[in-house]
C-alpha cells in the first residue's frame, strides 16, 4: 500500500532467488528423474558384484546397506549414484589377493520365477521387463539386508552367497514373501528357491562346481512360492528354529542319491 491508499503494482523486475536456492531446486529434480534413475539402474546392472571369496561383511557392505534404506521409499538417483560407486569399488578391491581356484565356503542360492514363460508369451515385453524389474529390486533389496552378494542375474532370478546359513534361508525365505506382493495388472508373480552349503571354487565374478549344481537342482525342485534346504544347510543351522518336513523322492542329474531336502519356514518365535 503507497501513500495515497492505493495498492501497490508488482515489481516488474523482480529479484531472483538465491542462486543456492536454485541449485537445490535443480538438484531435486535431477535426483527424482525417472530417466536418470533408469539409466544408473542399468549400469549398476552391468557391474560385477565384489568377487564371492571374500566372505567378511566390511564397511563397503555396511555403507551399501545404509545407502539401499536412506529415503528407500522415494525413487533417488543419487541414491542408485552411491550404489553404483560402492559396487564398482568392492569390485576392485576385494578382487586383490584372489586365487581363481580358491575354496570358499558358503550357502548358496538360486531363485526363479514358477510359470514366468507362459504368463510373458501373452504378457508382452513392457509387461514382462516391469515386472523383471520390480522383481529383481525386491528380490536384491533381502538379499543385501542378510549380507547376501549376488553372484548374477539369470534373468527370472538370481544366484547369490552367503557366509551365514541362517541369513541364507531368512533372505530366500523373505525374497518370496516380497516377489509374492507385487502385481502387475492382476498378474502375481509366485517365485521359488532353494538353498545348499557347499565349498564352490570362485573363477573371476563367478563360482563354479558340483555344490552350485546341487544348488541349482534343489532350487528346481521347488514349488511356487517354496523353500528347499539341502541336508547340508539344515544340519549347519539350528533345526529347531524352523518349520520343516522331509521331501520324498528328490532325484536330479548330478545330484548326491543320498542327498534328502526339505521345504523350510523360519520359526521367528523360536
Amino acid at each position: 500500500m503507497n501513500a495515497g491508499g492505493t495498492p501497490d503494482s508488482p515489481d516488474p523486475n523482480p529479484e531472483p532467488p538465491p542462486l543456492s536456492a536454485r541449485a537445490a531446486d535443480a538438484l531435486a529434480r535431477a535426483d527424482a528423474n525417472s530417466t536418470g534413475i533408469r539409466a544408473i539402474r542399468a549400469v549398476r546392472g552391468l557391474l560385477p558384484d565384489a568377487p564371492p571369496s571374500i566372505t567378511d561383511s566390511g564397511p563397503s557392505d555396511r555403507l551399501a546397506r545404509l545407502i539401499a534404506g536412506a529415503r528407500s521409499e522415494k525413487p533417488s538417483a543419487t541414491r542408485e549414484l552411491g550404489l553404483a560407486a560402492v559396487q564398482a569399488w568392492q569390485s576392485l578391491t576385494r578382487r586383490r589377493g584372489h586365487s581363481a581356484d580358491t575354496p570358499i565356503e558358503v550357502t548358496i542360492l538360486f531363485t526363479d520365477l514358477v510359470a514366468f514363460s507362459t504368463w510373458a508369451l501373452a504378457a508382452g515385453d513392457d509387461q514382462v521387463l516391469r515386472l523383471l524389474r520390480e522383481v529383481n529390486i525386491s528380490t536384491e533389496q533381502v538379499i543385501r539386508q542378510h549380507d547376501g552378494r549376488i553372484v548374477k542375474n539369470l534373468g527370472d532370478g538370481v544366484m547369490a552367497l552367503f557366509t551365514d546359513p541362517d541369513e541364507a534361508i531368512a533372505a530366500a525365505y523373505e525374497a518370496i514373501g516380497a516377489v509374492s506382493s507385487l502385481t502387475i495388472d492382476g498378474y502375481r508373480p509366485q517365485l521359488r528357491a532353494g538353498l545348499h552349503t557347499g565349498t564352490p571354487r570362485a573363477v573371476g565374478d563367478d563360482v563354479v562346481g558340483v555344490d552350485v549344481n546341487i544348488a541349482a537342482r534343489v532350487a528346481g525342485a521347488a514349488g511356487a512360492g517354496e523353500l528347499l534346504i539341502s541336508d547340508v544347510t539344515l544340519n549347519s543351522v539350528d533345526p529347531h528354529r524352523y518349520t520343516r518336513r522331509r521331501r520324498r523322492r528328490f532325484k536330479a542329474k548330478g545330484v548326491p542319491r543320498e542327498l534328502t531336502v526339505y521345504a523350510v519356514v523360519p520359526r521367528y518365535d523360536a
